[in-house]
């Protein structure tokens, strides 16, 4: 799926550098997206979720944050941003 803007999505945050907070899933909306370079994935195939770094307006239970050009990965890694998963 393509990311564009207006469309929530996931963002593990990092935690912090003690532990004391680990990372959490927050909720995030998309306020840009643009292509990676290459354009292409490896095999030549389509672009993906993972050829785009987007822009993300993260809400927190204590306020707001944004993160410009965060990569895209489908597990929960930190620092990057995925699709949420979808209810059985």
């Amino acid at each position: 799926m393509i990311p564009t803007v207006g469309r929530i999505v996931h963002y593990q945050n990092l935690g912090d550098k003690d532990g004391r907070y680990p990372p959490e899933t927050q909720a995030a909306l998309i306020t840009g997206a643009k292509l990676r370079e290459p354009a292409k994935a490896h095999d030549d195939a389509p672009c993906s979720e993972a050829c785009y770094i987007v822009d993300l307006h993260i809400f927190y239970r204590t306020g707001d944050f944004f993160m410009l050009d965060v990569p895209y990965n489908p597990e929960a890694t930190s620092g990057h941003w995925r699709w949420p998963e979808r209810a059985s």
